[in-house]
């Protein structure tokens, strides 16, 4: 395929935001393999493994857990790689969906003790297995930001990582299931869920990790949650979540462990100049966006590649109790409101889950290329009717139990 279709910015964005980022369009069994041979490289050697959810939240957890035991990489070196970035108008391999390049930081997965692996519920299993094949015995394993929808497909290699590690400890925040929560704590696992309205995984690992953290850990807490729980009290809480989604996941953890939310020049020139696209992006969603009645609610929906939480953000202002954003890619992201705290409840019901006012799902409805083709030039039709459909089912039982 020619590289220009899927990277060419000359492309007017009301037809480039209805595509997938380049990263789609890398075949799985490629990708598959390249990760593969990083996940072998992070973790051979390491003393600590951290498999995490790659937001800001999972990502602040593994700066937390560098401090801890000094394994931060030099923040030097991802500076320089900024400022040449902006000098020469390029942007990042890992930007490209590409993490071969031969830029100073593109080992840096490999160069920690304590080594990331960025997880989702869908690969978590896959992770842990990796873990398990490559770790060395008597590490410390850490999970963190993750939850799991059933126990069985990660029971077996978390008991074998429980069995030959020091240490398994897992935070998170989500609302867990209470037999998938038993089965891990009795699988030998310290399992520690904070209250998903109340704490981000951040605090829950600040409160549980015996040491005595700097400030600038405490203050990236909490900015941290200002985001994850969608407080908006505070405006750093933007950056966070902007650098953590544009950057590669060792840049920001290096970053943010070095400075807290008092984010360095380079990265707030950066962010600078992607927020410009970032809002043209915001704009064309919701200038794409329609609203419904679903039961006693107002559901704002549109599509496209975009900023889920700001979209949601103005939806919600334009009267919508709960916004839908299905994704190039297929997935989703459901956000609630005041008045609608049961986005976790549509999205159990298309393959998803996570918080009542925050969740996402991907609906099992793409067969072939044909059906991404059909989704990029109908907007997400399918997508959208399905997960309509759980919202009415929903609004049902709380019909019902009203």
């Amino acid at each position: 395929m020619d590289d220009d279709l899927i990277h060419a910015e000359d492309v007017p964005l009301s037809r480039r935001s209805r595509l997938p980022g380049a990263g789609f369009f890398y075949p799985d069994s490629l990708g598959k393999k390249r990760a593969q041979q990083r996940a072998k490289e992070a973790i051979e050697g390491a003393e600590v493994v951290v498999v995490t959810d790659s937001d800001a939240d999972g990502l602040g957890c593994v700066a937390l857990l560098r401090e801890l035991y000094d394994a931060a990489l030099d923040v030097a070196d991802f500076e320089a790689e900024l400022e040449r970035q902006r000098s020469d108008g390029s942007e990042s391999d890992a930007e490209n969906g590409d993490t071969t390049g031969e830029e100073p930081t593109a080992n840096a997965h490999a160069e920690s003790t304590v080594a990331l692996l960025a997880a989702s519920p869908y690969s978590l299993s896959n992770v842990l297995e990796q873990v398990a094949e490559y770790a060395d015995p008597g590490i410390d394993l850490f999970v963190c930001d993750l939850c799991p929808d059933e126990y069985e497909p990660i029971a077996d290699p978390l008991e074998t990582l429980v069995r030959r590690c020091d240490r398994v400890s897992w935070y998170d925040h989500h609302q867990w299931d209470d037999e998938v929560a038993a089965a891990v704590r009795d699988a030998g696992a310290e399992l520690v869920v904070g209250e998903s309205d109340e704490e981000c995984t951040v605090d829950v690992a600040l409160r549980s990790l015996e040491y005595e953290f700097p400030d600038r850990f405490r203050e990236l807490a909490a900015v941290t949650r200002d985001h994850d729980l969608w407080l908006k009290e505070d405006p750093r809480s933007d950056d966070l979540a902007d650098y953590a989604h544009w950057a590669d996941p060792e840049e920001y953890v290096t970053v943010v462990g070095a400075y807290g939310v008092d984010l360095p020049e380079p990265v707030e020139g950066f962010l600078e100049e992607r927020r410009v696209e970032k809002q043209r992006r915001i704009d064309a969603a919701v200038d794409r966006a329609v609203t419904t009645e679903v039961g006693p609610w107002t559901v704002g929906v549109t599509y496209g590649r975009c900023s889920q939480n700001e979209v949601a953000e103005a939806l919600r202002e334009a009267g919508a109790d709960a916004a839908v954003i299905v994704k190039p890619a297929g997935s989703a992201s459901i956000r609630g409101s005041e008045g609608f705290e049961r986005a976790h409840e549509v999205a159990a019901q298309v393959q998803g889950g996570g918080h009542p006012r925050a969740a996402g799902c991907k609906p099992d409805i793409y067969d072939d290329m044909l059906d991404y083709a059909h989704h990029w030039t109908t907007e997400g039709q399918a997508a959208k009717r399905v997960i309509l459909q759980a919202f009415e089912h929903v609004a049902e039982d709380v019909e019902d139990v009203e």
